[in-house]
């Protein structure tokens, strides 16, 4: 279910945007600061989702020049398998469940690089608090994560440069992981820290 709503939202963003992208200034009423968040957050309306992330988060950026984007990335949300699943049959399987849940808070540092028009590459790094929960719902314990995310996308221009929209693809990886519970620990021992592929689809307002 949830792919599928991945998909559907791909797909349209696709068709959306190609036929109101615009072509990006250059001058110097430029609009160098926005807002901005991830049109995943509809994930959290997914009836009866087994894996529900009650995901937000909210993205502060500056474009420095042309080509270059620094921005500053807050999110929240929660999982109940391991993050280096890939898609297919043990893709949120039962048995590779944990016992409870992760909640995460992170703060992401963000740099964009635009290579060709409105294609661009950005690297995510984020430090993220977990707390992890059992199944009656109490507090284990807390953990730290870096994630990293390696991103691919294109940026697209809306209604006279003023909201932006970036379908993209990742690679995302979580070197550190500190202070992991010993159940928790087992399943993740289990597949790798990374995930190839993971679809993007961010949005924004200009100002």
């Amino acid at each position: 279910m949830k792919l599928k709503l991945i998909l559907s939202i791909l797909v349209f963003t696709f068709a959306f945007t190609k036929a109101n992208s615009q072509t990006q200034p250059q001058d110097s009423t430029y609009k160098k600061f926005f807002v901005g968040s991830t049109l995943f957050i509809l994930g959290n309306f997914i009836p009866d989702d087994p894996n529900a992330p009650d995901f937000a988060q909210l993205s502060f950026g500056y474009r420095l020049t042309s080509e270059d984007v620094i921005s500053v990335e807050a999110n929240t949300w929660k999982y109940a398998w391991p993050l280096g699943i890939p898609f297919g049959v043990s893709y949120q399987a039962p048995e590779e469940k944990y016992p409870g849940y992760i909640r995460e808070f992170g703060i992401a540092f963000v740099y964009q690089r635009f290579i060709w028009k409105g294609a661009y590459t950005a690297i995510h790094a984020m430090n993220a608090l977990q707390r992890y929960v059992d199944e009656d719902n109490r507090k284990i314990q807390n953990g730290y994560q870096l994630f990293m995310t390696y991103r691919l996308g294109y940026h697209f221009e809306l209604f006279k440069n003023r909201l932006f929209i970036e379908p993209s693809l990742a690679i995302t990886h979580w070197p550190v992981n500190t202070n992991v519970p010993q159940s928790f620990a087992e399943l993740e021992s289990k597949w790798p820290n990374y995930f190839l592929l993971e679809p993007g689809l961010h949005f924004g307002i200009k100002f």
